[in-house]
């Protein structure tokens, strides 16, 4: 990485995430998914949806598991 001050004599900016990428939106879409998970798993009315809500709600924790290490 080339880190010497560029030819204007001024640092280069540093990179930014995207905004919605930050720790704060994702998290909220992780527990979003937890929670679509657990309704589909309590539910009474359609098979469909309770076979798939184990995978929901493990994909929504390891979702959550992993946008913990985002940037604030």
């Amino acid at each position: 990485m080339n880190t010497s001050p560029s030819p204007t004599g001024t640092a280069p900016a540093p990179r930014r995430w995207p905004r919605w990428l930050r720790r704060g939106p994702m998290e909220m879409v992780a527990c979003v998914v937890i929670a679509a998970g657990l309704f589909m798993m309590l539910q009474p009315l359609a098979m469909v949806l309770f076979t798939w809500s184990f995978l929901t709600t493990l994909a929504g924790t390891a979702l959550f598991m992993i946008v913990s290490k985002f940037p604030e």
